[in-house]
Formats: C-alpha cells, structure tokens, sequence
C-alpha cells in the first residue's frame, strides 16, 4: 500500500491531522483510538470520536458521531460534497453509514490490519456476511413477511415521500 500519493494536499494533511489528534485525545478522555473529521468547501462541518465505551453504544464510532454531528449542523441527511478524514479505515458499520451518507471522499490513516493488531479486528464481521444465514453466529429467523410488506407497498405508492 502506499502511504503518500501524489494527490494528498497540505490542507488534506492538515485535516487528516485533526482527525488523528482526536484519536490520541479520546483515548486520554476513555474512548477508543478513533478519531474523524467531515469536511465541505474547505471548512470543518463537524468532528467525532468512538465513544462506544463511555456511551454504552456499539454505534458510537467514530465515523458514526461525525455523520450524526454533521447532519445535525446542517439540517440534513445527505453529505454529499462532505470528504471525511478518519483515523482508521472505517469499519463496515462505518463504511456502509459513509456511503448512506453518500460523502465523495473517503481519506484514512491507520488501516483495518492496524486495528485488528490492537483486538479491534472486523474480519468476523466480514466473514459472516459470506456466510449462509443458517451458518452464521447470530441466527436468523425470516418470518410476516406479507405483513411487513404492507409498510413497503405504502411507501411504494407514497407521492410526497423524500427518496433517500
């Protein structure tokens, strides 16, 4: 992998920074080591850390408190234009909350080997997904559906409904 490419500006390392000292800062203050910034036209939109542990929230990344900051801030569920600069490359739940969130831009320092080194290993996670749903280390019981599907036709044919 390699550490510098050509298209990382200053104003890149200068984020990806802040991002990083939140890290070190949370893990001061009885957080995990993750730290991440969500930037847009320049200028800082908000900041988070993982406060899982503090917070009693498995959903607490992070990555996860910026998104939540950020759409708080702006008045919306939708960062697109956003670059997120993260201490640590995200983890699924962080991943898949980034492209929700539908950010351009990704940047991260520590990588998910880095992360697993320290026990904060997703590879689990990774590998249940390939499994079978019977297979998997949380069983999964599939049942009403017709009777949820009724929500879905009703938001199907809903016409002042906000896509997302």
């Amino acid at each position: 992998m390699q550490e510098e490419l050509k298209n990382i500006t200053d104003e890149d390392k200068r984020f990806m920074q802040m991002a990083i000292q939140l890290s070190v800062d949370n893990v001061d203050n009885g957080g995990g080591p993750f730290g991440a910034v969500i930037v847009k036209d320049g200028e800082v939109v908000a900041t988070g850390a993982n406060r899982v542990v503090p917070n009693n929230d498995p959903t607490a990344h992070a990555e996860v408190t910026a998104i939540r900051n950020a759409c708080a801030k702006l008045g919306t569920f939708m960062l697109d234009g956003c670059t997120v600069y993260t201490s640590c490359e995200p983890c699924p739940m962080c991943l898949s909350a980034l492209y929700w969130a539908r950010v351009k831009r990704i940047c991260y320092a520590n990588t998910k080997v880095d992360a697993a080194a320290i026990e904060f290993d997703d590879s689990f996670i990774y590998d249940q997904l390939d499994l079978p749903y019977e297979k998997r280390a949380i069983k999964c019981d599939h049942f009403m559906r017709n009777d949820a599907l009724v929500a879905f036709k009703k938001w199907a044919t809903k016409t002042d409904k906000t896509r997302y």
